[in-house]
Formats: structure tokens, C-alpha cells, sequence
């Protein structure tokens, strides 16, 4: 799945938060502790996808605000976090006034924004002077397990693998935070594993938005690169890593 457009996201969105949703815990746990959310901090989590780090937030007290442009994700967040606001729209206009929110957020979501820079200034403006704002992504495809999957499935289509763009490499999102104006306060990889219950899970996970005919095709390059990080209950590990850093805004 790529791009953020509504229609494609939609069609996949429950079973996107049934096996990708709790991927980035251990990041979203990271910046929880660089951005010292309690309760009663306002959070403002943009491309909140199904919710679950909305959720997370929500357990912690914090007074939660999720934004979306795909209306099933934005539907499955409003559930899982039923305290706070959920809104459909996109990076560029978020529709808050000023200093509405102490810490903003963006998992996986800034490479989607049509221009990263007007989307770090909106975020910017939406976060009290002294904020954070807490960016985080997938890390170089060499540091994830599954960027030998969808490597095997490129090789059998003939395509090529898209390159690593710059925020997944080291000091990428430290650089954009900077030329952004903000103070870059904390930076780390994180490793993230994923597991899935079985085969038919890992095929629909890798090949998520694929119609059947595709997943029929590809099912058996899927499992045959995956043999490697195959557990013995007969379930799958993989390995990944996400990047984050976390930026105040200026006093």
C-alpha cells in the first residue's frame, strides 16, 4: 500500500489494524517518554491511521486529537479512542487555531504530505511555543526482515525496489526537523518486530491491497522468502527497525 488517498486505505483499513496495527508500539512508547505525556496532555497524532496509538495516549490520561484522510481508518480510531476527536483530513491544513496541542505527532505518516516542510509548519503552528513534535518511520529497507519479502516479490514482478528515501537514513528526520527550525531533542532506531499467527496471515499482510488474483500469484514467493523467519508454532518473526526524533518548537 502506498500513498495516503482515502479510497485505497479504506478498503484495507481493518485489516491493515488487524496485522500492522500494533507495529510501531515500541516507537509510539519511545516518544511517549521523550515528550513526557501524562495526563492531561493534549496530543495531537496526525495520519492516526486505525487509532491504536490514540488508544495508547488515552489509557496514559492524555486528551487525545487524531486526523486522517482515509474514513474507515478515521471510523476504527473514533472506536478505539473514544474519549477524543477524530477528524478526516490531511497534514497541510490542519484545522486547529494555534498552540492547540502540547505535543504533536506523525507515525509513518510525513512521508505521505504532499510537501514535508508545509506539513512540519502547520504542525508547528498547531503546537504550543516550547512543544514537541515527534516524527517517526520505517528505517533503512537493509535494517528490516521484511524488506526481503517485498524484495522477492519485486525480483518475481520485475520490478525494482524503490529506494530508501532520506528520512528512513540516519540523520534524515534530524535534518528535516532542523532546516524546519525546531530544536532536535532526542533521535533513536527502534527495532520492531512483526508477527503473524500463520501463512495466510503473512501473505495477506505483505501483499495488503492486492486483489486475489495477485495474491494467488505471489503467495508462494511470499512464503518461500519468509521460510527463514518462520517460528516453530509455525507462525512468523520479523525483525524491522523504525527511526524517530523528537523536535521542541521554539520558546
Amino acid at each position: 500500500m502506498n500513498g495516503a488517498e482515502d479510497g485505497g486505505w479504506s478498503a484495507v483499513a481493518q485489516e491493515w489494524s488487524e496485522l500492522w496495527g500494533a507495529l510501531a508500539d515500541p516507537v509510539t512508547s519511545a516518544i511517549i517518554e521523550q515528550t513526557g505525556v501524562v495526563a492531561g496532555t493534549r496530543v495531537l497524532d496526525v495520519g492516526c491511521g486505525s487509532g491504536e496509538f490514540l488508544a495508547k495516549l488515552e489509557s496514559l490520561g492524555a486528551r487525545v486529537t487524531g486526523i486522517d484522510p482515509a474514513h474507515e481508518m478515521v471510523r476504527l480510531a473514533r472506536a478505539a479512542a473514544p474519549t477524543g476527536e477524530v477528524v478526516i483530513g490531511g497534514f497541510e491544513h490542519l484545522p486547529w487555531s494555534d498552540a492547540s496541542f502540547d505535543v504533536v505527532t506523525a507515525i509513518n505518516a510525513l512521508q505521505f504530505a504532499d510537501d514535508a516542510h508545509d506539513a512540519l509548519a502547520q504542525a508547528a503552528r498547531v503546537c504550543v511555543p516550547g512543544g514537541f513534535i515527534a516524527i517517526a518511520n520505517w528505517a533503512d529497507g537493509a535494517l528490516n526482515a521484511l524488506n526481503a519479502l517485498e524484495s522477492a516479490v519485486a525480483e518475481a514482478a520485475g520490478e525494482e525496489v524503490q529506494p530508501d528515501g532520506d528520512y528512513r537514513r540516519a540523520g534524515g528526520l534530524e535534518a528535516l526537523l532542523s532546516e524546519a527550525g525546531l530544536e532536535v531533542t532526542a533521535s533513536s532506531l527502534v527495532e520492531t518486530p512483526w508477527e503473524v499467527a500463520d501463512e495466510s496471515a503473512l501473505i495477506r499482510g505483505v501483499l495488503l491491497g492486492e486483489d486475489q488474483d495477485t495474491i494467488a500469484e505471489y503467495a508462494h514467493t511470499v512464503l518461500a522468502a519468509a521460510e527463514q523467519f518462520r517460528t516453530p508454532d509455525g507462525g512468523y518473526r520479523l525483525v524491522n527497525a523504525f527511526r524517530y526524533a523528537v523536535a521542541r518548537t521554539a520558546s
